[in-house]
């Protein structure tokens, strides 16, 4: 399946621009891994829709905030020296975060994100790091169940913004009948 830009921006109204940016990438993104029924088109892209601020945020703002502060020396993200909460921030469409996940997206994709993490911030590798992640997460099965709650918390770790990804996918799911 893939998306047009008018589906897009029905679904993601802010997304603007971008819109027109994102479309070819996310087509080829979603079909390298295997995102391309309705239900899991809708789910993705109602989650990087969230994560991105409807695709207008491809580096997380840093205040730091609280949580943000609490990614130094994080060892579950692979952050070990010190700067890397701030150096491996979420990037991309879903919000890659943590030295371990720069790495493992990076050999994934054959990049050099640990030297680069900033490459998440251009539109193809936002894409594809955003597809892989889902992937590597084995998000499609969820997907195929509906299961947004349990996709939400696989990728945020928590229900963070849940009313607002649950209003994407329903939104999606029309769009994309």
């Amino acid at each position: 399946m893939s998306i047009t830009e008018q589906q897009l921006l029905q679904i993601l109204p802010n997304a603007g621009r971008q819109a027109g940016v994102f479309v070819p990438v996310l087509n080829t993104a979603m079909t390298k891994y295997g995102i391309v029924t309705r239900l899991r088109a809708a789910a993705f892209i109602a989650q990087v829709g969230h994560e991105s601020g409807q695709f207008r945020w491809l580096k997380e703002l840093w205040g730091p905030t609280p949580q943000q502060a609490g990614y130094e020396g994080r060892f579950d993200l692979g952050n070990k020296v010190n700067g890397d909460g701030f150096k491996y921030r979420g990037r991309g469409l879903i919000q890659v975060t943590g030295r371990a996940n720069y790495a493992a997206c990076g050999e994934a994709l054959g990049l050099d994100l640990i030297n680069q993490p900033a490459l998440l911030e251009q539109p193809q590798y936002a894409a594809m790091s955003a597809a892989w992640f889902w992937s590597s997460l084995g998000l499609n099965t969820l997907a195929d169940q509906g299961d947004l709650l349990k996709i939400t918390k696989r990728i945020n770790g928590g229900t963070n913004g849940l009313a607002d990804r649950q209003a994407l996918y329903g939104k999606a799911l029309k769009v994309l009948a």
